[in-house]
Formats: structure tokens, sequence, C-alpha cells
């Protein structure tokens, strides 16, 4: 039943930019055969139905995340290492933007104007919530593998909330400073350009080394956003009264929303993006997904359906 319903929805969500969006159409086989699109909005839908039942019955679905997750983030750059290199359909518009996921906020904030992503992500938080960063975002997946280099994660303390925080608010507080003291469009790319580039040093030397995802929890400004704008979405991970406090959900946990004080208070923490993986690592299956008025098992079905369609939208139609 998952499978239909992921192949369905997939199907419709695709089906409306294929016949209303045009010049450039933002589904790719469509820019190079007429009618193409709806060939690749079928194969979408059938890889959205294979994935979910895929990931539902494995007993390693975190395993399949970062395999599908990695794999999206290659298509989307292979496609901007082919428009660089002047192939210009694989371009979303014919020109190339900085992939930063903090530019989705500080360049309508430059521009005063190109409000088409943070519009995008706002709806993507309606329905899936912070899992954005667990599933969606393009360069996330980096993260996640340099994360993994070490085997058990290490508890950061509480002062990264406040770096997270302080990013944010200098990431706004510059941009308005640039846009309204008449620096030019240029200054502003290599200011992205360089917030990117600090980006992939972090994981490099600190989601590596901790264990945890820095880049993701601490020095992106859309990991805050997406945590505090996504609980307008009703989709929850909890720990149930019977948990016996082993711990071995800390273990799968990589972005640092499960720690022992966590565990104590029976919730995951803010940087919590229902990720899921701690669902498999419990034993006692005391850990679940919560939607008000239907059981765990239904919650978590519905949850990852709609999380796989998207993720199968996303890989069809995101490109620079």
């Amino acid at each position: 039943m998952t499978s239909i319903v992921a192949f369905s929805l997939t199907f419709l969500l695709c089906s409306f930019p294929q016949a209303l969006m045009h010049d450039p159409h933002p589904l790719l086989a469509e820019r190079f055969i007429k009618g193409g699109g709806w060939i690749e909005i079928f194969f979408l839908s059938l890889y959205s139905a294979w994935l979910v039942e895929k990931i539902i019955k494995s007993v390693e679905p975190g395993k399949i995340r970062g395999v599908t997750w990695t794999a999206f983030s290659v298509v989307f750059f292979l496609q901007a290492a082919l428009g660089i290199s002047g192939f210009e359909k694989f371009l979303m518009t014919g020109s190339l933007h900085l992939p930063v996921p903090a530019l989705i906020v500080a360049g309508p904030l430059f521009r005063g104007e190109g409000y088409f992503m943070p519009l995008l992500l706002l709806s993507t938080l309606v329905f899936v919530g912070p899992a954005w960063c667990s599933w969606l975002c393009y360069i996330g997946s980096w993260d996640l593998l340099t994360s993994r280099s070490r085997r058990k994660p290490v508890e950061l303390p509480r002062y990264y909330n406040h770096i997270r925080i302080s990013l944010l608010a200098a990431l706004v507080i510059v941009t308005l400073f640039l846009r309204f003291s008449g620096f030019s469009t240029s200054i502003a790319v290599f200011g992205g350009a360089a917030f990117g580039l600090g980006g992939v040093v972090v994981m490099i030397l600190f989601s590596r080394k901790k264990g945890v995802m820095v880049h993701c929890t601490t020095y992106c400004p859309i990991g805050l956003i997406t945590s505090l704008v996504g609980k307008i979405n009703p989709f929850r991970i909890r720990i149930g009264k019977g948990c016996i406090d082993c711990l071995s959900c800390i273990r799968a946990c990589r972005y640092g929303a499960l720690t022992s004080n966590s565990i104590r208070q029976r919730r995951p923490g803010l940087t919590c993006t229902l990720c899921g993986d701690c669902v498999a690592a419990c034993k006692e299956s005391q850990i679940g997904f919560y939607f008000p008025g239907i059981s765990s098992v239904a919650a978590r079905k519905a949850f990852l359906t709609l999380v796989v369609v998207f993720h199968a939208v996303f890989l069809g139609m995101a490109r620079l």
C-alpha cells in the first residue's frame, strides 16, 4: 500500500511542473526530448515506490538513507559541474548560483527579491518538518559521511547552541549591512563562497573528530531554522516510558539530539531531524515516530512515505 501511495504522490507532484512550467523546464528529460518529462516522472515514481518499501522493511534504514541521500548529492553536483562546463541545460535557469544552504536566507535578504527557495523550504517543512536536513539538503550527506568516521559520537558542549544562534544572527546582520551599504554583488558572492568553504572545513575538522554533524547542527543557519520552524509539522520522535537507559540510540544519532540528558527527559533535543536512525537502534522498541491519532508503526510508514516522495521529487528537479 505504501508503495502505491508513494508512486501516486510522486507522479502527482511532478505532473504539475511538467504541465505548467516552461522555459526552462524543471524536468531535465523534457529539456532534451519533447515529452521526455513524463518518462522521467514515471521512473521517479517507480524509484519512490521501491525506496519506501525498501527502507520500511530494512533493519538498517540509516544505511539506506545515507546511500540515497549521497546519491542525490552526487546527481545534484554532477549537474552543476556539467552546467559550469558549458552545458547550460543542466542548470535550473541557465545561470549559476552558489550551492550554499545559508544563501536560501541570505540571497533574498541581499537582493530584496527571489523568494522561491525560502518558500520551497517553508512548504517542505510543513510536510516533513526538519527532515529537510536529513533527506533533502544537497550538502548534508557530506556531513553525515564525515561524522561517521568516528564510531561513537561525542556529546557536544551546550555552548554550541549559542554558536548556532549567533551564526544565524550574524548572517542576517552582515547580509543586511552589505545590502544597505551599497556593496557590490561580487562582494556578496565572495562572502557566500567563503561561508560555504568554511562549512566544508567544519565538516573535516569538527564533524569527523566529534562524530556529530557539527556543520548541520551548529554552523549552518538553515539547520536552526528547520529545527524551529519545522515544529509546525506534527510528526515527532518519542521515547517510551519503558526505556531502560541502555543509550544504544545515542550511538546512532549523528545530529546530537540524543544525549544522556535528553534520554533521561525522554525526548530528543532540538537538533532532531526525524532521520529515524534511533528507531532502528533501539533494541527495546521504545523509540518511535509519533503522529496524533495513529500508532507509532503507522506514523513511521506515513512519515517515510512523505519524505521519500519529496526526496524523489527533489532528485528529479533540484539543481543549481
